[in-house]
Parts: C-alpha cells; sequence; structure tokens
C-alpha cells in the first residue's frame, strides 16, 4: 500500500466569500443542513479535542447535539477523561469533516457545562437502554473484561426495573463559545477555499486564508 499516492481532486464546490454570510453560525447551519439531506452518515460527528493538565494534546469523536444561541452542545461522562480534562483546562477545538461535500469545519473556543435543567431534559429524550448504559458505565476507566460491564449493565437494568431512570450526577451536557470558526471548501489542485471569522469585541470578522 502506498499511502503517498492516494490523491483526489476536489472539485464539487466553491466558497465565495463576497457571498458569505456574515455570521458563521448562518454558514454553518447551511453546510450541516447540506450534510442530514444529503443522508451523510453521522453528519453530526465532531472531533473534540482537548489539552490535558501537563499541556498534551488529546482528541475524540462526539455527536453534536444542539447549536444553541451560537454555542455548540455535546453530552458526556463528566468524570471521563475528557471531563477531567475540559475541568482543567476549558479551551477546546472541533472539527466536522463532510467528506462527501469536500468541507471541513474548525471551531475553537471555550467550553463551560449546560445547566442541570438542560442536561436532565436531553437525558430524558434517551433511549433508555442508553441511560441504563451511562449509570452502568465508568467511562474512561480501565475495566477487567467486558464481561464485567455486561454485568454491570445488567445489574442497573434489574435495579431500574419498572422505574424511571433519573440522570446520573456525573453525567451532562458542555457548550462551546466559539472564538473562531474556520470554514474549508475543497478545491482543485489542493488551492482549498479558506474563510476564517475571529470574534473581536463581539463581532465577527471574517477573512480568506491561503490554502
Amino acid at each position: 500500500m502506498d499511502l503517498a499516492s492516494f490523491r483526489n481532486e476536489y472539485t464539487m464546490a466553491e466558497l465565495d466569500q463576497s457571498i458569505a454570510p456574515s455570521d458563521p453560525i448562518v454558514l454553518f447551519h447551511q453546510w450541516l443542513d447540506e450534510a442530514v439531506m444529503r443522508s451523510l452518515p453521522e453528519p453530526n460527528a465532531m472531533t473534540l479535542a482537548t489539552v490535558t493538565p501537563d499541556g498534551k494534546a488529546a482528541a475524540r469523536v462526539v455527536l453534536l447535539k444542539a447549536v444553541d444561541d451560537g454555542h455548540f452542545v455535546f453530552y458526556t461522562n463528566y468524570k471521563s477523561r475528557k471531563g477531567r480534562e475540559l475541568e482543567s483546562n476549558p479551551h477546546a477545538a472541533l472539527v466536522f469533516l463532510w467528506l462527501e461535500l469536500q468541507r471541513q469545519v474548525r471551531v475553537e473556543g471555550t467550553v463551560e457545562k449546560v445547566s442541570a435543567a438542560a442536561s436532565d431534559a436531553y437525558f430524558a429524550t434517551r433511549p433508555r437502554d442508553n441511560q441504563i448504559g451511562a449509570l452502568a458505565s465508568p467511562q474512561s476507566e480501565p475495566v477487567s473484561d467486558r464481561e464485567t460491564l455486561e454485568r454491570q449493565y445488567l445489574a442497573v437494568q434489574k435495579r431500574y426495573e419498572g422505574r424511571k431512570i433519573g440522570r446520573p450526577d456525573q453525567w451532562g451536557g458542555y457548550r462551546l463559545q466559539p472564538d473562531s470558526i474556520e470554514f474549508w471548501q475543497g478545491r482543485k489542485s489542493r488551492m482549498h477555499d479558506r474563510l476564517f471569522y475571529n470574534k473581536q469585541n463581539g463581532q465577527w470578522d471574517v477573512r480568506r486564508l491561503a490554502p
């Protein structure tokens, strides 16, 4: 396998600064809506990058669950590795990649927890099996084997049989307030279009970046 020889030309679309919205959240919704309408797999999947307490980068894929008042919202276990990293350093980055549309969006900003009421409301909408999993899994902690996880799941399932499952305290949402958002549209000969929105004094400034 010669990975160096893998190449694709990007000729699907262009990103024209002269007609781009002044608000990047508007453009993000347009791109996300198109990804959804095209039935792309997991269109709300995003890479979440955090920083460890000793300054090392860490990343994983999570799911965007809302864009609320310009904030990007996702949910997880607060005691997970990413939760601990966000507790020690609230700066984070998101990357959305829609290869079928030859598009990428990068978001950088600071993260805070959503309200307990918002977390409660979202948790109540989750499938019951997922609710059980949130209680059964000590996310990011070492476990001896798969069977241990299965036993923990069955134990929680039995404990709550016929009962409503409330949101555990260690599980909830975060929202990222963006400081910058970059939109990347693939173009021919690697001359890609890149629009970089940067918030200054509460207002968005947009400029084109070289590919």
